[in-house]
């Protein structure tokens, strides 16, 4: 039997090596994450130590040459008189071994682990996040001797995506400043979703509030927010130009918080951020939060995140959850962008139908919009 030890950046690419050296009916005896390089003990890379095995009887190896540098890093013979019990093991994982496609466009895992792959593009997860993703599911699969349930590998799943939102800092929108702004493109229920929070910080807080509106290219918007406002028993002003809004916001000096509602236009033109910048000056009173909607393609998102970069945003919130089964563009705008999620909204009802974005609260969503089937 020969023995070899690989030290790749991933799984992925460690498992590439080893079927392009060792062929297809190699096997994994161990994996582990390593740290190496950095300065001073500091910024050390996470690399992946993976040993592989081939036994040269059913597929020799492929030829190496007595100078090829990779020799440097193989291990000796294991004493094959007391490897019997391990050449078993071999053999039962050779089938395994040979449905594990790397090839990116078809690529296979073992049955346990091909649910959550399949799931993970079902919800349109990035790939490189996917991949990711994967990566972590393989390494602890193989520690475990590919012996782990479906309710194990599931609870890894789960982790791996609750650790990609807890790197920022989502499902406490705070609400610390006085002014609330909400903005973003058409359709994507900027009023629906202002009138949301108010609602709640009035019920569930007790909190003084007032309305502006700068949306006045629809009358429609106009009366929209003025329903909202009756229904809620608050004040509203609508601010055509920066001296009305400046007159609106001397009238609620005296409120807890002003929610702002903006018009709601074509992303893609420059010049509505532009007259957004000249209408509201974004001082360090106010919060501004970015709507996305759910249904939108995820290149429309980083449309809209790049054209409103100019603007200090503290969070998004994510719309139209009831309006959609895929919940990947969540994963994958967070990820990218590390920016956090404020609320999350699944329908048109106020001051119902809103939820604070907590990881968990993420996570279930995206695990019950298309139920994830486990292996028995």
């Amino acid at each position: 039997m020969k023995v070899k030890k690989y030290l790749a950046p991933s799984m992925t690419e460690a498992m590439k090596r080893i079927r392009g050296e060792l062929g297809s009916e190699a096997v994994i005896l161990s994996s582990k994450a390593v740290y190496k390089g950095g300065f001073l003990g500091l910024f050390k890379k996470r690399k992946v130590e993976v040993i592989a095995a081939i036994d040269p009887v059913s597929a020799p190896l492929q030829t190496v040459t007595k100078h090829d540098p990779q020799q440097a890093s193989q291990v000796p013979d294991v004493d094959q008189s007391g490897g019997a019990e391990l050449l078993k093991e071999i053999e039962g994982l050779k089938d395994l071994i040979k449905r594990m496609q790397i090839n990116s466009s078809d690529r296979k895992y073992p049955e346990n682990l091909q649910e959550p792959y399949d799931y993970l593009t079902e919800q349109e997860v990035d790939p490189s996040l996917r991949s990711q993703i994967m990566d972590e599911l393989l390494e602890k699969w193989f520690a475990f001797k590919q012996r782990s349930t479906a309710e194990e590998i599931q609870a890894w799943l789960e982790e791996s995506m609750l650790a990609i939102l807890g790197k920022v800092e989502n499902g406490k929108p705070g609400l610390q400043k006085k002014y609330i702004n909400i903005v973003g493109p058409t359709g994507v229920g900027k009023t629906t979703t202002l009138a949301k929070v108010a609602a709640e910080t009035i019920l569930k807080h007790d909190k003084k509030v007032a309305f502006i509106t700068t949306d006045t290219y629809r009358i429609a918007a106009i009366d929209q927010l003025k329903t909202y406002a009756k229904i809620l028993n608050v004040p509203i002003e609508v601010a055509y130009n920066f001296e009305d809004f400046k007159r609106a916001t001397e009238r609620f000096s005296h409120y807890d918080y002003v929610f702002i509602d903006t018009a709601g236009r074509n992303f893609r033109n420059p010049q509505y951020v532009k007259d957004l910048n000249d209408l509201i000056h974004f001082t360090d009173e106010m919060e501004t939060y970015l709507v996305l909607s759910l249904t939108s393609k995820q290149k429309d998102m980083e449309d809209i995140y790049r054209q409103f970069a100019t603007i200090p945003i503290k969070q998004v919130i994510f719309t139209k959850a009831d309006e959609t089964s895929t919940f990947g563009a969540i994963f994958n705008f967070i990820h990218t962008h590390k920016l956090g999620a404020a609320y999350i909204t699944n329908g048109q009802d106020v001051p119902d139908d809103i939820e604070i974005a907590t990881p968990s609260q993420l996570l279930k969503m995206a695990l019950e919009a298309k139920k994830y089937e486990r292996s028995s």
